[in-house]
């Protein structure tokens, strides 16, 4: 049954970041952020008991559980959606995805006291210079592909001859250093976080536009290549 105004927890482990909010229709009940490089695994569950007890709350009680789908850490990502396939199964709710280039702009869009609708271009790091992006309006539809693209003097060249365009996320600050005259080029330091997925969460929730549990994947972009370990002893010639 769709409810006016559901109880759904959202969970954000793409990048180095995890978060977990709480909400009650499009309130925000309680958020939790905690930055520090990537200790999902042993943090998650921690922080959704917590936002619930703060609460006075279960997992029972959830409506729906929602999860940042990615691009963004193999590892984090994967703690993420089995996270929530987890309760979402236990519970018997449905799951709600949303892309974390999304949550990135929707969390600086609301860093900017300004009237101008800018275009916005949020980057996750994706090691050197390459990062993970695409392109929004203002009002949050993504005007190109997500892709990878290794960043140079040229990115984004052909729009912001044209226009301003606001870069946000962990991978915006090396586009940075190559901006500094391009007075097109405007920058939000705003952090990730859970709390940013509850308007578009509430949408999809009540279009009832949800994951398949079973066989829903998060969005690599890139497949994951393990790297060989180079400790001493551990594989053999």
């Amino acid at each position: 049954m769709i409810k006016n105004n559901p109880l759904i927890l959202h969970v954000e482990t793409a990048t180095e970041v995890c978060s977990v909010a709480l909400s009650r229709g499009d309130r925000l009940l309680q958020v939790i952020d905690y930055d520090q490089s990537f200790s999902h695994a042993e943090k998650l569950m921690q922080l959704i008991n917590e936002v619930l007890e703060r609460n006075q709350l279960k997992t029972s009680d959830l409506d729906a559980v929602a999860v940042s789908i990615g691009p963004g850490s193999y590892t984090g990502l994967r703690i993420g959606v089995s996270t929530v396939k987890g309760l979402a199964y236990a519970m018997e709710i449905p799951v709600i995805a949303i892309s974390t280039l999304l949550n990135i702009a929707l969390g600086a869009k609301k860093s900017v006291a300004t009237p101008d609708q800018y275009r916005i271009a949020p980057m996750i790091d994706a090691r050197r210079m390459e990062v993970y992006t695409t392109l929004y309006d203002w009002n949050g539809v993504r005007l190109n592909e997500i892709h990878s693209e290794v960043l140079d003097e040229n990115s984004f060249r052909e729009f912001l001859e044209k226009e301003a365009i606001l870069f946000c996320g962990n991978g915006s600050a090396k586009f940075k250093s190559l901006m500094k005259r391009n007075t097109n080029a405007l920058f939000s330091d705003a952090t990730l976080s859970a709390q940013n997925m509850i308007q578009p969460v509430l949408e999809k929730y009540r279009k009832q536009e949800f994951e398949d549990t079973a066989y829903f994947e998060p969005f690599y972009l890139k497949d994951y290549i393990p790297v060989k370990s180079t400790v001493k002893g551990l594989y053999s010639d």
